[in-house]
């Protein structure tokens, strides 16, 4: 009876930890921090909406909501188009907050930033980067080209010719004409 009891205790132990092994290696976080602990690990994100989050440690607390992952972590956020690696994350589910932090660098639709510690407002869809002490936040933005904007306008000469006026005649009010009285003829002519 005490070595089934033992087989039993071995077999739920190794049931818990199969979560924490599986998290080590790869984690998709979608909103609920539960599904998180039961996602594959290898096979990626199944809805468009889960973030994947991989790392050499990743450790989750259920009761907090937190999930703390370090080493060569990557990020993969399909639904935002971002890309993140760092050399921690700390994720707080409950919150909706991410905290990169380690030659961090995020590269979303091409716009990059790179500093030693981002935040990412999950549900604001903004990220709030610092630098390393002494050192400064790199940031590149893609500006598109808009379709209606004004063509620009066009270069002023450095040296600009001086402008002759183009002359015109005045114009000259008709010459006045003597008015004579008009005649009658006379009857007796």
């Amino acid at each position: 009876m005490l070595s089934k009891l033992r087989s039993i205790s071995t077999r739920f132990s190794l049931l818990l930890l199969l979560p924490i092994a599986t998290l080590s290696t790869g984690v998709v976080l979608p909103n609920a921090i539960a599904a998180s602990q039961t996602a594959p690990a290898s096979s990626g994100p199944q809805n468009p909406q889960a973030m994947q989050l991989k790392a050499n440690v990743t450790e989750a607390n259920a009761k907090t909501g937190v999930v703390v992952a370090r080493g060569n972590v990557q990020i993969n956020y399909p639904a935002r188009k971002i890309q993140a690696t760092a050399a921690q994350a700390v994720y707080f589910s409950k919150e909706g907050r991410i905290v990169l932090s380690g030659d961090v660098y995020i590269l979303q639709e091409g716009n990059s930033l790179r500093g030693e510690t981002v935040t990412y407002l999950v549900n604001e869809g903004r990220f709030v980067a610092l630098p390393e002490q002494n050192r400064q936040v790199e940031a590149i933005y893609l500006v598109p080209e808009t379709a209606n904007a004004a063509p620009a306008p066009a270069p002023v000469p450095v040296n600009p010719a001086p402008v002759k006026p183009a002359k015109m005649p005045f114009p000259t009010a008709p010459k006045a004409t003597p008015v004579t009285p008009a005649t009658k003829p006379s009857p007796n002519s």
